[in-house]
């Protein structure tokens, strides 16, 4: 399926953004009604937690399999593998910066940064802050992650350098040396300090759990600086790549139909009903399907704006037969 859009950007045409709201259950900016919305932000605090255990214990659970058989082709699959764990770290932390991990904030941020954000990498409050900004005003002048939106389509050669760069780790390093740059003030230290000391942990933690002093790097560290930059890339072009601001979500926020294997590697929890969580982003992952199929009773997602897969979105994020200019 082609969906009708602009050659300068990817923002499809009118014609596929039927005005269909309000309708009796959702309102002009397509959030549901009071009745609806009650059920819908309703927190699932005991899968939630069981989310987090088996987020590590998976985690645990690769690391030590592919050190038990002792092959490089099992330390390549565990190192292949942690890719996706680091998605779903990701995305339980972007729960907990929505403060939709648990219904006691102070449960939700003690758990959301110590277990979940500084193992990540990430200081909660810092993202918190900076992704509040993102869902102000999509592509407004605070939006934080302009650099991964703008720009589409491109050329395949333009994608392939960026996926590059983050492939080998440059992104990765980027991302890195602000922590110990950050050791060089006070308030540096009390935002990078837990981090690095959550690292610290998990260095001895891998090397006790699976017997080799290299699981650290193997298994966690080089994983986040290499594929996960390239898994967050693709995604981050999925969701909002080469669209603009505007009130219409659709406008903001590309649709893309949900299949397992994109779940499982890169858009799990239900993040790839992507579409959903811009309109109302006050609803926990776990429902976020129902709530697209409101969208869809509504006529507001209708397979005219939504693409068939990732692969077909990222094929028109490459449409571009030139490089646009950098501004």
């Amino acid at each position: 399926m082609r969906l009708n859009r602009s050659v300068e950007t990817m923002v499809l045409a009118e014609s596929a953004r039927p005005d269909v709201l309000p309708t009796a259950r959702l309102l002009e900016s397509g959030k549901p009604v009071a009745d609806l919305r009650r059920p819908l932000r309703e927190i699932s605090n005991g899968r939630n937690a069981i989310s987090v255990v088996a987020v590590w214990a998976w985690t645990a659970l690769i690391a030590g399999v592919a050190v038990a058989i002792g092959t490089w082709w099992s330390v390549l699959l565990g190192f292949i593998l942690m890719g996706p764990m680091h998605a779903r770290f990701a995305i339980l932390m972007h729960e907990a910066a929505h403060r939709l991990l648990f219904t006691k904030t102070t449960v939700n941020d003690v758990v959301g940064n110590l277990l979940i954000a500084a193992p990540a990498l990430v200081p909660l409050s810092i993202y918190r802050r900076s992704h509040m900004a993102h869902h102000r005003e999509e592509f407004g002048p605070n939006e934080p992650d302009i650099a991964f939106y703008r720009g589409y389509p491109t050329t395949r050669a333009a994608l392939l350098r960026r996926l590059v760069r983050d492939a080998v780790g440059i992104s990765g390093w980027k991302n890195l040396t602000p922590l110990f740059k950050a050791l060089r003030s006070t308030q540096g230290r009390a935002i990078a300090g837990p981090i690095l000391g959550a690292q610290a942990v998990l260095v001895v933690a891998f090397w006790i759990g699976t017997g080799a002093w290299w699981a650290y790097l193997v298994f966690w560290l080089l994983p986040w600086m290499t594929q996960w930059r390239v898994l967050n890339r693709l995604r981050a072009i999925a969701e909002h790549g080469g669209l603009q601001a505007s009130s219409d979500r659709r406008v903001t926020t590309h649709n893309v139909a949900q299949h397992l294997w994109s779940q499982f590697w890169f858009v799990p929890y239900n993040t790839g009903w992507h579409l959903a969580h811009h309109v109302d982003l006050g609803i926990p992952f776990r429902k976020l399907p129902a709530f697209h199929r409101e969208l869809e009773r509504a006529g507001y997602a209708t397979p005219e704006n939504t693409y068939p897969s990732y692969l077909a979105l990222w094929r028109a994020a490459t449409s571009a037969a030139v490089e646009p200019a950098k501004p």
